[in-house]
């Protein structure tokens, strides 16, 4: 009896002791550590230390990686013209449509919303998408009343409403837009931050400021060869700073990034080759309701990857597995005060927990696990 009784805790051993070392397109990788005693004895009467539950359910394959709280959307914007820095917007500030930027001699630099830059002076005659893009703002502003925001043409009316705006302003009513005057960008800017002093000449190629979007979101790395792990609109869930939870989705995989240097940077590792640097691509996270999104600017966050679901199948705790003498895995049923061997063929392993069909499993059956 008591022969028999070791020979299946050592099976139980092995099993409990099985770690996943790789999950991928659904198969799995078992290795048996060597058989330890924690705390992992049976009783007497050949029932299991502890037991846990069968559940039936929804089971993610998904992982945790760590991730940077940013904003999106980064740029500069240089001077279009000559002169001298005599004002900026502040560091954090948040900037929207015809807010100012920025000053050069005195004069501002305002913001407008558009994709296309500021690439020439706006004036009578002139037709493009720039065009359209200033329109819609002037309309936006309550300046361009009977305006047509889908012509790209710069009509007399265009200029009338040019007008508006610059006495709005106490600006010279010239009627025409030059470069130096607006800075178009897809929406509200915030200042990440300055790039230049007052008093500096900045110049073409010259950053005044480092702008962002004011919408939150998350950047995080993955190794290149790990990359299909996460696919664009894949929901996602983020711990912020303080411990709230949000959720999200991926909205854009494989952005250059630095590689990784494995060894260490300088020094590491061996000589003369370099250190074993894995290509990485970024991976970036928006956030479901980014308004609700608190925490400081390159905060450390977490990411919870959701990975591949299954659903509505019955899953034990990893440790629950037995190593059976004639090949597979099972798991040790208890019931009415005995336990039993259940072969069962393993599934998809996530989140401690695998994946089981076969044998006469049922939902909140009670299987043994170690005593931890």
């Amino acid at each position: 009896m008591r022969s028999g009784l070791m020979a299946r805790r050592g099976r139980w051993l092995v099993g409990t002791l099985a770690v996943v070392l790789a999950v991928s397109g659904g198969g799995y990788v078992l290795l048996d550590r060597p058989a330890r005693d924690d705390g992992r004895r049976q009783h007497a009467d050949g029932l299991p230390p502890a037991t846990d539950e069968v559940r039936r359910g929804d089971l993610s394959s998904g992982s945790q990686v760590d991730g940077t709280l940013g904003y999106a959307g980064e740029r500069k914007l240089s001077a279009s013209g000559p002169g001298v820095l005599t004002w900026t917007a502040a560091e954090g500030s948040a900037v929207e449509r015809d807010g100012r930027l920025y000053e050069v001699n005195g004069r501002a630099v305002r913001l407008m919303y558009g994709t296309v830059p500021m690439y020439r002076p706006l004036k009578a005659g002139d037709k493009g998408e720039d065009v359209k893009q200033l329109k819609r703002n002037l309309v936006a502003l309550g300046h361009g009343t009977g305006l047509d925001a889908s012509d790209g043409t710069f009509t007399q009316g265009t200029a009338a409403a040019v007008k508006r705006w610059q006495k709005a302003h106490k600006e010279k009513e010239t009627g025409e837009v030059a470069r130096e005057d607006i800075a178009f960008a897809p929406g509200p800017q915030r200042v990440k931050r300055g790039d230049a002093a007052v008093g500096d000449e900045p110049g073409p190629g010259k950053p005044v400021l480092t702008v962002t979007g004011t919408e939150r979101i998350v950047r995080f790395q993955l190794d290149a060869a790990k990359a299909g792990s996460a696919k664009t609109g894949d929901k996602v869930t983020v711990r912020l700073p303080g411990g709230t939870g949000a959720s999200g989705k991926i909205d854009s995989v494989g952005g250059t990034a630095a590689p990784d240097d494995q060894n260490g940077g300088p020094g590491g590792g061996g000589g003369g080759g370099g250190g074993d640097k894995k290509a990485k691509v970024e991976v970036i996270v928006v956030f479901d309701s980014p308004g609700d999104v608190k925490g400081p600017d390159q905060s450390p966050v977490s990411v919870s990857l959701t990975g591949e679901t299954r659903t509505g199948v019955l899953s034990v705790p990893v440790g629950a597995l037995l190593a059976l003498s004639g090949g597979g895995f099972g798991v040790q049923v208890v019931e009415n005060g005995r336990a039993r061997d259940v072969k069962v063929e393993l599934g998809m392993f996530g989140n401690g927990r695998v994946e089981v069909t076969g044998g006469d499993l049922e939902e909140g059956m009670r299987v043994g696990v170690p005593k931890i």
